[in-house]
């Protein structure tokens, strides 16, 4: 068994049945992700507690967003915040950079203006090692996000399919840490991995959720006074649970919706999608084809926010090196493909009467 098999913690139903996928009923889905968040169970179960709590904790600022502060500038301020800002960041950090290594940065210092320049929301353990997995067994059992199992399968997947194993050795143990140690979170030792079942410290945890979410709502209290702090916290939970729906939509929901000319890689069902692609520059079929460069906007329309974002932090000092894949791209599928679609025969015009 190859080390990705068996870095994650399976659920009790299994990811296979005998050799096939096993796809859980809403009913076992519903059960281990209410067992997984018991932490008077176990205190392994930590983690996947904490995240939900995070998202908890931000329900009331949207209803309070609503109830009490709405105006239509706020709302506006707060779905870009949403939809542009924190998408960007999370393509930026806990994608390209976090998962998959696309650019390097010169100094701890800039790590830490990158890790914090937004409301921070995902932990990188509970992102980063399951979406190696994802690469590695796309729609294959084992993907913690296995669009096969169907939307509620990917929506609760960080709670029931994304835990690391709670058995590893130290062997194994030092490889998942060497994942997630460049992010700049606290690492446990193995000792204290098998305390907590984690890679990340629940105090510092803590704490540094804590400092951001401090120095955020100061910050957007002093530009805008309460109205502003409760709208933009508020779209910030809009964003935790919506990252939580992307896996299956861009895989096509378990269809295929891919387009000629437009969805190059034939290794799965992922799709170029319009809205995840104009906002954030998560066009998510490119970047199953590339995963580990700094964009996925490879065509003149696939507007790319994050790639932007990377330039503009290379430019003043912050990015040491990049790969970019973008003439690979153009090279070996684009031109191709309208070298084909050029010398396709057409049919013959009518003969006229």
């Amino acid at each position: 068994m190859a080390y990705l098999d068996r870095v994650l913690d399976p659920p009790s139903y299994g990811f296979t049945q005998g050799p096939k996928f096993y796809a859980p009923s809403s009913g076992e889905i519903a059960r281990e992700f209410f067992t997984r968040l018991n932490i008077l169970q176990s205190k392994k179960n930590w983690l996947p507690f904490f995240s939900w709590m995070v998202v908890l904790c931000l329900a009331p600022f949207f209803f309070l967003s609503f109830y009490r502060y709405f105006t239509w500038p706020l709302f506006a301020a707060g779905f870009f915040y949403s939809m542009v800002v924190l998408g960007t960041h999370g393509t930026v950090y806990l994608h390209r950079y976090s998962t998959h290594h696309a650019f390097t940065l010169r100094n701890r210092f800039w790590l830490f203006i990158l890790r914090n320049l937004v409301i921070k929301v995902v932990p990188e353990e509970v992102y980063v090692v399951s979406h190696h997995v994802h690469h590695y067994l796309s729609e294959k059992p084992g993907d913690p996000y296995n669009v096969h199992g169907g939307w509620l399968y990917c929506f609760l997947a960080d709670v029931n399919h994304q835990a690391i194993a709670r058995d590893m050795s130290r062997e194994d143990y030092a490889r998942t840490a060497a994942l997630v140690r460049h992010t700049g979170m606290g690492v446990n030792g193995y000792e204290k991995y098998q305390s907590w079942g984690s890679l990340a410290c629940p105090m510092r945890t803590f704490l540094q959720f804590a400092l951001n979410w401090a120095f955020w709502f100061g910050a957007f209290y002093l530009i805008g006074g309460m109205p502003l702090a409760v709208t933009i916290f508020g779209w910030t939970g809009v964003w935790a649970v919506g990252i939580r729906t992307f896996n299956f939509d861009g895989h096509g929901g378990g269809r295929d919706k891919r387009k000629e000319g437009v969805d190059f890689n034939q290794k799965d069902l992922s799709i170029n999608q319009l809205w995840p692609g104009l906002v954030t520059g998560e066009w998510h079929n490119n970047h199953h084809l590339y995963p580990n460069g700094i964009r996925a906007g490879f065509l003149p329309y696939q507007w790319d926010y994050a790639w932007l974002f990377i330039r503009f932090y290379q430019w003043i000092g912050a990015v040491d090196s990049t790969r970019d894949y973008k003439e690979q791209f153009l090279a070996n599928y684009y031109a191709p493909y309208l070298r084909q679609k050029q010398s396709a025969p057409t049919a013959e015009s009518p003969a006229r009467p």
